[in-house]
């Protein structure tokens, strides 16, 4: 597909581009009506097309849809998944991408579970009542989102996570996209964070003491994403500056959400395997 394409409709899911406006540029882009439906096609989530456990994974994992206090009042909602076994465990905080927690993110907490954690994907709308089925529904009430508040609801889902009788105490967070960014203000927020990844997020702004992080990054970005990569050169200076322990990689040559099997234009199975691993490389040594 056309870069020019992909970067228009990264312009569009991360800034305040209407749909008209994005599907007018779209189709003098691709030169057609046509042509712009199977563009969005190959780059909108599409749901039933996500890599999911399968069903014997599925028999040995316990899923449950659990609430907990909030800011201000709220009752955050999410989904929390666990090997059925009595063993305490780390436990991972899995943040979404700007749409809620939809399907693709439900799954990839049951992954992360799978691979033996107590995984606990948050739904960061539950201030709305949850996550809409529509999409665009869901990225305009991110938008809307407190950002204090917000925060604060992700820190009470660290401290409802250690809480639980599953947990060993040590928890880690991994985010993707709008979750990536919020992955990194976790690790500047929460002392007691061990682990912290953050898939193509923003950054930290510029003034923020990282002498405050104590937990183990690791960021992964990918070489198309010139959005998000604008920050990357000042963010590592600054973790080694501040003497964070910090992982770093680049996937060259594959665009941002490049993690999301459900978007088949920006997917790349070889990208996300190799992130995948080194993330739960990263979870078995600072979690158990």
């Amino acid at each position: 597909m056309d870069q020019r394409i992909i970067n228009l409709f990264d312009e569009y899911t991360h800034a305040p581009l209407s749909r008209k406006d994005f599907l007018d540029r779209l189709v003098k882009l691709t030169g057609g009506t046509a042509l712009a439906a199977a563009a969005l096609a190959a780059l909108e989530p599409g749901y039933a097309q996500a890599a999911t456990p399968g069903d014997n994974e599925k028999s040995k994992l316990v899923a449950e849809e659990v609430t907990w206090p909030g800011d201000a009042g709220v009752t955050m909602k999410g989904l929390l998944v666990h090997p059925k076994d009595k063993k305490k465990r780390g436990a991972v905080v899995v943040i979404h991408e700007n749409r809620g927690l939809t399907p693709h993110i439900k799954d990839v907490t049951q992954r992360v579970a799978q691979a033996g954690y107590l995984a606990l994907g948050v739904d960061a709308l539950s201030v709305f009542g949850g996550t809409p089925a529509n999409e665009d529904e869901g990225r305009t009430l991110i938008g809307k989102l407190d950002k204090p508040q917000n925060l604060n609801n992700y820190l009470a889902a660290l401290r409802y996570l250690r809480a639980r009788p599953e947990s060993n105490g040590r928890t880690g967070c991994v985010g993707f996209c709008w979750g990536g960014a919020m992955a990194n203000q976790l690790a500047l927020h929460d002392p007691q964070l061990n682990a912290a990844v953050a898939y193509y997020g923003t950054q930290p702004e510029a003034t923020a003491d990282l002498t405050r992080i104590k937990a183990h990054l690791m960021l992964h970005y990918a070489g198309l994403d010139e959005r998000v990569n604008a920050g990357k050169d000042t963010y590592e200076t600054a973790l080694k500056a501040a003497g964070v322990p910090f992982e770093q990689f680049v996937y060259e040559g594959v665009n941002h959400a490049f993690n999301n099997d459900s978007s088949p234009a920006r997917y790349n199975a070889e990208a996300a395997k190799l992130a995948w691993e080194r993330t739960l490389r990263l979870f078995k040594e600072q979690l158990g």
